[in-house]
């Protein structure tokens, strides 16, 4: 293969939310998300890719010194650095190595930058997405099945030396998942019981709104709680939590915790974790934690010093890191401190992922008796293409339980002109259903949502999208999304 990059245009949608997000003092009601269109040259042949991400730049910077629209301008700098750079590099003998001699190239520019690896390897996963988009489609492959033939040219030994010579395809499940648990996510401003929501901020949109409706009309049984790192609220609200899925009829569920770097230090995570662990009035959630999402800040997460006392702390729930994993060998690290693993979300890279899932595999494999984690989250993941990627991507890697949110935050595909909403209905009639209001929405069932159409598709998509129909980049205004 020869592959060279040799067209880029971006474009940008606003979308309405069901709810606002609260940011200081600032409210957005609407999200803006990002559209790459990418033209390639495939052994001599025109080929064109499109990916889809979110404009949220606050959970790659968590800097309170920068305005939202501030945030987003060094986001969108990424975005046209990265752009940019594919633009300028030779053409490559695969697509793994396309991706790296990128991933360098941004590197070394964010290094005379203020850009944090996670803000500008985003820039990274948009155009490496749409690259996988746009070889998918040439050759009539599902991602399942590019990966597992060595079509994208994957070598993880070029990460780890101790993968050195080893296929994805040999490490990866034999087949890709075609159903997931969805795990809702609790945040911690969420409403648990709907009989308790304050009449003039109930959602008249024919959608679950509260915790307990989710369970009652989705079936949903896998969660994904916030934890604020403050003992008392933390207390009270695992407390309720915990009496409120109790109380429904659910006969088993299942749950992870997420802090977001809340945690100062690894021994005040240690010394609250352990209050928790011993508080009965907790124990129905902590009793059902199956792992500990990053606790502690990006600076903090792999010292020596937390090395240190994760590894001693014989108790510990298994931990992964999540905002750390802003290195390509940053999960390998992870384990020398003893947490279980790494999460996985495009947004931090696909073949990043689909690398570390080996390494878990290889280590789970030599070592059965230590536990190892390769979570699927989000970052708010919607359609019409973004949902789609990811999902190609958590069912190649044999994920069984994926946290899902952007379906909680929007109206389904309501915010869509009405033609893609049918065309996108059309092509992934399993994953999307019509409501009675007539837009379709994630078709939960049992708590699960299948996605066969995804797997069989071409990097999850099996449908056309001229992106030229948004708004493009230069003429969309940042200002317009914050109030």
């Amino acid at each position: 293969m020869k592959l060279d990059v040799v067209g880029a245009e971006q474009y940008v949608r606003t979308n309405e939310k069901r709810m606002a997000f609260h940011f200081g003092n600032v409210v957005a009601t609407e999200g803006a998300h990002h559209f790459l269109e990418v033209d390639l040259d495939v052994d001599g042949e025109r080929v064109t890719g499109l990916s889809m991400v979110g404009i949220a730049p606050a959970w790659f910077l968590k800097d309170p010194e920068l305005s939202m629209v501030e945030q987003t301008e060094l986001l969108l700098e990424t975005f046209d650095a990265a752009c940019e750079h594919a633009l300028a590099l030779e053409p490559a003998p695969s697509v793994f190595d396309w991706w790296y001699d990128l991933y360098e190239r941004q590197r070394e520019w964010a290094a005379d930058t203020a850009h944090p690896p996670l803000l500008w390897g985003y820039g990274v996963a948009m155009v490496e997405q749409a690259v996988i988009d746009a070889v998918c489609r040439h050759r009539g492959i599902t991602f399942a099945e590019g990966i597992r033939r060595g079509a994208f040219g994957v070598e993880p030994g070029r990460i780890y030396d101790e993968l050195e010579g080893t296929d994805p395809g040999e490490l990866l499940p034999a087949e890709p998942t075609r159903e997931v648990a969805l795990r809702h996510t609790v945040g911690l401003a969420d409403p648990l019981v709907g009989a308790e929501i304050d009449p003039e901020e109930r959602l008249d949109d024919g959608l679950p709104q509260a915790l307990d409706e989710y369970v009652e009309r989705d079936g949903v049984d896998h969660f994904k709680i916030k934890l604020s790192a403050d003992p008392e609220r933390d207390a009270d609200r695992l407390a309720t939590i915990g009496e409120v899925l109790e109380a429904s009829s659910l006969e088993s569920w299942f749950c992870t915790v997420d802090a977001n770097e809340g945690y100062e230090d690894v021994r005040t995570f240690k010394d609250q974790w352990e209050r928790h662990a011993a508080d009965p009035s907790v124990a129905a959630v902590v009793d059902s934690v199956a792992y500990v999402e990053q606790p502690l800040p990006r600076n903090e997460a792999l010292t020596d010093e937390t090395g240190e006392v994760l590894t001693e702390w014989a108790e510990r729930p298994p931990i992964i890191i999540d905002e750390s994993d802003d290195g390509l060998d940053t999960a390998g690290r992870a384990l020398e401190c003893g947490y279980a693993g790494t999460s996985h979300k495009n947004c931090k890279g696909v073949f990043s992922g689909v690398v570390n899932a080996c390494l878990l595999e290889s280590r789970r494999r030599e070592d059965a008796d230590r536990e190892y984690v390769m979570s699927g989250e989000d970052l708010t993941t919607i359609g019409p293409v973004e949902l789609l990627h990811d999902l190609a991507v958590m069912g190649t890697l044999g994920t069984t339980h994926v946290e899902r949110n952007g379906h909680h935050y929007y109206r389904g595909l309501s915010f869509l002109p009405e033609d893609l909403q049918g065309t996108v209905l059309e092509a992934h009639g399993d994953l999307y259903e019509r409501h009675d209001a007539g837009f379709p929405t994630l078709a939960v069932d049992d708590g699960r949502v299948r996605f066969d159409s995804v797997i069989e598709a071409p990097f999850g998509r099996d449908f056309e999208l001229d992106p030229a129909r948004f708004t493009p980049l230069e003429e969309w205004s940042i200002e317009s999304l914050y109030e």
